[in-house]
C-alpha cells in the first residue's frame, strides 16, 4: 500500500487553528454557495407522505414549507437509542460533510469558500466546523439568514432531505477571487441548478489556478429535473472526478422506462472525468480511472443507523486515497469504509469511536 491508512487526528484542539487563518493554502476547498445547518430526526414513515418531493431525495423546499416540516417532525419522531436528542442540528450539507470529514477523520488541510449569515445558524456551522479544524478565512458572513435543511431519517436509516436556501446568505460568482484558490490542490462541488452561475465561476478560476475538479450529483432529483444543464457541466471537460450514487446514476443514463446499469453511468462519466465512481450503498460501488475499471463490495456489516453522509464520506475517504497517492481500488476501499463510519449514528458527522472504528477496520483490510 502506498501510504498509511489514516493518520490520526490530534485529540488537543488547540492545535487547530480557530481563527481560521493559516499561511499555507488548504489542500482541498470546499465551494458552500450557501452554508447549512442540518435538522436530523428520525421519524416515522408516514410523514415521508405529508411534505413535498419524492422520499429519498433532496430538494430545496421555500422557508414556510421548512418550518411546516420541522413542525410536523414534533409528531412524528421516533425514540432514539440510548436516550440521545431526537433532533441533532450540525453544520450540514453534502460538500460540508466532505470536507469536515477530510479535516477531522484524515488530517487534510481542508477550507471552504462560501458564505453563510450573522445569525445563530451561522455561529453553530463557523464553531463546529472550526472545531473539526477546517480553514473558515474565505466563509463570507453577511447580515442575512443562514440556510438550513431537514434530514428526516426513517427506521430502516434511509434519509429525505429537504434543504431551504431560496432566501439564506450566498456568495456571489462576482465575490469569488483567484486568491481563494490560489495554492489548493482540488475543490469539491455539488451540483445545484440553483448555485450554477457561482459553481461555473469557481471552476473557471479553479481551472486557471491548476486546481483539479470533484462533483457530486447531488440527489436524483436533481439529475432527474436539470439533467441537460448537468451534461453541459460534464461536457466542459473541467470535471475531473465524479460521485455518484445508484438512483444518480440510473436518472443520467436511464431513458423512457428502461432502467441502465451502473455500469452505463461509469461510462458516460468517464468520457468527461478521468475518475467517476458509482457507489451502490450495500453492494459496494464500482469506480472507473481512464480505462481501468475496479469493482469494491462493502467493507464490514454494519447496521444503519442512518444513512445521513455516507455519500459524502465516501468522497472523503475517495479523494484523501487520491492525495496520498493510492491506487483506485485503495481509493474505493477506504472510501467505503469512512461510508460505512458515518452510518453507525445520527447525522453527517462522524464520532470519535466511529473514527476509530474507521481507523481499526481500515488497517485490517489494508494491512
Amino acid at each position: 500500500m502506498g501510504a498509511e491508512f489514516i493518520p490520526k487526528p490530534s485529540e488537543n484542539k488547540d492545535d487547530y487553528d480557530l481563527s481560521g487563518d493559516c499561511e499555507a493554502a488548504p489542500v482541498i476547498l470546499g465551494l458552500l454557495p450557501a452554508a447549512l445547518v442540518d435538522h436530523i430526526a428520525r421519524v416515522d414513515l408516514s410523514i415521508l407522505s405529508r411534505i413535498p418531493g419524492e422520499p429519498g431525495g433532496s430538494f430545496p423546499v421555500l422557508a414556510e414549507e421548512l418550518k411546516d416540516i420541522l413542525r410536523q417532525v414534533d409528531t412524528h419522531i421516533l425514540s432514539s437509542p440510548n436516550d440521545l436528542p431526537p433532533v441533532k442540528t450540525i453544520a450540514g450539507g453534502s460538500v460540508t460533510n466532505t470536507i469536515r470529514g477530510l479535516a477531522a477523520g484524515f488530517g487534510i488541510s481542508c477550507g471552504v469558500i462560501g458564505a453563510c449569515g450573522d445569525d445563530e445558524q451561522g455561529a453553530l456551522f463557523v464553531k463546529n466546523m472550526s472545531f473539526h479544524g477546517v480553514n473558515i478565512s474565505k466563509l463570507r458572513v453577511k447580515d442575512e439568514h443562514t440556510g438550513q435543511c431537514v434530514c428526516l431519517v426513517d427506521p430502516l436509516g434511509n434519509r429525505t432531505m429537504r434543504p431551504c436556501i431560496a432566501t439564506a446568505a450566498n456568495i456571489q460568482a462576482g465575490e469569488l477571487k483567484r486568491e481563494d484558490f490560489k495554492g489548493s490542490k482540488w475543490l469539491v462541488l455539488r451540483y445545484s441548478i440553483y448555485n450554477l452561475e457561482v459553481i461555473n465561476a469557481a471552476i473557471r478560476i479553479a481551472k486557471q489556478e491548476g486546481l483539479l475538479i470533484s462533483l457530486d450529483l447531488a440527489s436524483f432529483e436533481m439529475v432527474r429535473k436539470f439533467r441537460k444543464p448537468l451534461l453541459e457541466l460534464l461536457e466542459s471537460g473541467n470535471i475531473d472526478l465524479c460521485f455518484a450514487n445508484e438512483d444518480e446514476a440510473a436518472e443520467l443514463t436511464s431513458s423512457g422506462e428502461q432502467v441502465a446499469r451502473p455500469e452505463a453511468a461509469l461510462d458516460v462519466l468517464g468520457k468527461y472525468c478521468q475518475w467517476a465512481v458509482v457507489t451502490l450503498g450495500a453492494n459496494g460501488c464500482i469506480a472507473r480511472y481512464k480505462k481501468e475499471i475496479v469493482r469494491v463490495p462493502a467493507i464490514g456489516q454494519t447496521k444503519v443507523v442512518d444513512a445521513t453522509g455516507a455519500g459524502d464520506l465516501f468522497a472523503a475517504g475517495f479523494l484523501y486515497g487520491l492525495v496520498k497517492g493510492l491506487s483506485l481500488e485503495e481509493c474505493c476501499i477506504v472510501g467505503s469504509c469512512s461510508g460505512g463510519s458515518v452510518i453507525l449514528s445520527l447525522g453527517g458527522e462522524v464520532s470519535p469511536e466511529n473514527w476509530q472504528w474507521n481507523e481499526d477496520f481500515g488497517r485490517k483490510i489494508l494491512k
